[in-house]
């Protein structure tokens, strides 16, 4: 029996699924998040937030990721340890198992929504999923259609999500995997039941789809003035949801966007927000959104009164939420903004050495963006258990097929066609290494990127830094001018200097990668080893 709540049919034989299960089109988050209640899949807080848990996946598994090698794409594809091929004879054994598996199931939930608020370029895709509290992730993540969009909805992506089927299978790194196959527009997903998958899954879609239109893809946040706006690089735990949600200015997004000829635009319909050691006096948007029913929280802790312990990290440092954007009252209403006038990049600086807030020269722009040096924090994949130096190209390697070399040309493209400034922000330690300094006060970070946005940094003097070669402002409204350069900020200069030159020893490691593919001058932005 098929539950039909708009879709222009309930029947699932186009997606290969032959069942008389109960099949549920398009429910709101609203009416899900009861079902998943009813069936067990999770609970409510106080404030009826549906609360769940991923169990041992409890952030993404990059190992177990495979896309299938075949000739439509095949020459697109950097392929190597991060785009790991697979076989079209095993995406399609494991696919009818899959297929199998959820045709089996009594109750079934199907989604269809779009990737992409630019009209133009917004990919159709349909999500089947085994849980309700999955499909309410799908939907508050995805782009919601209209009526009218429904009626003529025609899937070119279809994920089928089967988070308990745990397969045995050869040509699987464990029971987990999550598969993609360009050629007929399918994505399977098994064995983990971090909903993250879901939407990672068809960011890398994206990423193969829009730079042959010469749309750069991002992972980056965005928001806007409505005249100057800012887009933010960055992994996850580096500040991009945080920092993007500004009373000052309109969220357009939180993680995923293209830059095309009418400016930038969010993939996604929702944000899904780090919650560890949330506050509300330090995050009050986001903060509102945990109480809003038809938000999920992953694996977040919840004391007896039905109050969330955002503290509480017993389960994982990667808890979650995910909410649709429009429970954030401060956003742009079609999710677009202009051409942007500043790009910052983000990174959670384990070492404690780069600067808090530096510019960059267009040259040092294009090294950073390829390099995407941060720190995985604790709890985003599995087994990483405390901050660890990771380079990672374009902000978001595990998510971009193609070569990091193209994303670059057209981010360098497009900000030189705007006049673009280029800022490199760290939000990571200050005075000293992970476990000896202390992590940048976000009330800090906050200031010094609204002064770089306001242009209230145009006119300040600058250092360079020696090493790194960073214009370093010496001063910044609401900021203490002696955290501003970090060598200061150390108790033992000569060590700063010794951890400084480790870390940019591996900058020119990482880079060596690159170096053959790219211009004189942004090998040139290289650090200078002090010897």
């Amino acid at each position: 029996m098929a539950t039909n709540m708009g879709a222009p049919s309930g029947d699932l034989t186009q997606s290969g699924i032959s069942c008389d299960a109960n099949v549920y089109w398009n429910l709101d988050s609203e009416v899900l998040v009861d079902m998943a209640v009813q069936r067990g899949e999770g609970f409510f807080t106080a404030d009826n937030a549906l609360v769940t848990e991923t169990g041992s996946r409890t952030g993404r598994s990059p190992k177990d990721k495979f896309i299938v090698r075949e000739d439509s794409t095949s020459n697109d594809i950097n392929w190597g340890q991060v785009n790991v091929a697979t076989s079209d004879t095993a995406f399609n054994r494991l696919k009818k198992q899959v297929i199998d598996y959820l045709s089996a199931q009594d109750t079934l939930f199907v989604q269809d929504l779009y990737c992409g608020s630019e009209e133009s370029e917004a990919l159709s895709i349909r999500v089947i999923n085994q849980n309700a509290w999955h499909n309410a992730f799908s939907r508050n993540m995805f782009v919601r259609p209209s009526s009218d969009q429904l009626k003529s909805h025609d899937p070119q992506f279809t994920i089928y999500h089967a988070p308990n089927f745990e397969a045995e299978d050869e040509d699987l790194n464990s029971e987990c995997f999550v598969i993609v196959n360009f050629a007929t527009g399918e994505v399977i997903i098994g064995g983990t039941r971090y909903a993250g998958e879901i939407k990672k899954s068809i960011f890398g879609v994206m990423n193969l789809i829009l730079p042959k239109k010469g749309i750069l893809p991002m992972h980056c946040s965005a928001n806007t003035n409505g005249e100057n706006t800012a887009v933010f690089f960055g992994l996850s735990g580096t500040g991009k949801t945080t920092l993007s949600a500004d009373p000052k200015r309109a969220l357009i997004g939180d993680d995923e966007h293209g830059w095309g000829s009418n400016g930038v635009f969010n993939f996604e319909g929702g944000c899904y927000a780090k919650l560890i050691n949330l506050s509300e006096d330090d995050e009050p948007e986001i903060f509102a959104t945990t109480k809003k029913k038809g938000s999920v929280l992953e694996n977040v802790v919840v004391k007896e009164n039905g109050i969330p312990d955002f503290y509480d990290t017993s389960k994982t440092e990667n808890t979650r939420g995910s909410y649709p954007i429009e429970a954030i009252e401060n956003r742009t209403l079609d999710s677009k903004g202009g051409h942007p006038k500043n790009v910052i990049f983000l990174t959670c600086d384990a070492f404690g050495v780069l600067p808090p807030i530096s510019k960059l020269t267009p040259s040092q722009a294009a090294y950073h963006f390829i390099s995407g040096y941060t720190a995985k924090v604790a709890g985003t994949e599995i087994g990483v258990t405390e901050p660890e130096a990771t380079f990672s190209a374009c902000f978001g390697e595990p998510f971009m097929p193609m070569h990091p070399g193209v994303y670059a040309d057209l981010l360098s493209e497009k900000m030189a066609t705007h006049n673009s400034n280029a800022w490199l922000i760290n939000t990571g330690w200050s005075g000293g290494s992970f476990g000896v300094g202390n992590r940048m006060k976000l009330k800090y970070t906050r200031a010094m990127l609204n002064a770089a946005l306001d242009g209230k940094l145009d006119n300040v003097d600058y250092i360079i830094d020696e090493r790194f070669n960073f214009q370093i402002p010496t001063s910044c409204p609401d900021v203490p001018d002696e955290i501003l350069i970090p060598r200061q900020t150390w108790t033992n200069p000569l060590e700063y200097d010794e951890t400084a030159d480790k870390l940019a020893k591996m900058f020119n490691e990482n880079f060596k990668r690159y170096s053959n593919g790219v211009s004189d001058d942004v090998n040139s932005a290289s650090p200078r080893i002090n010897q």
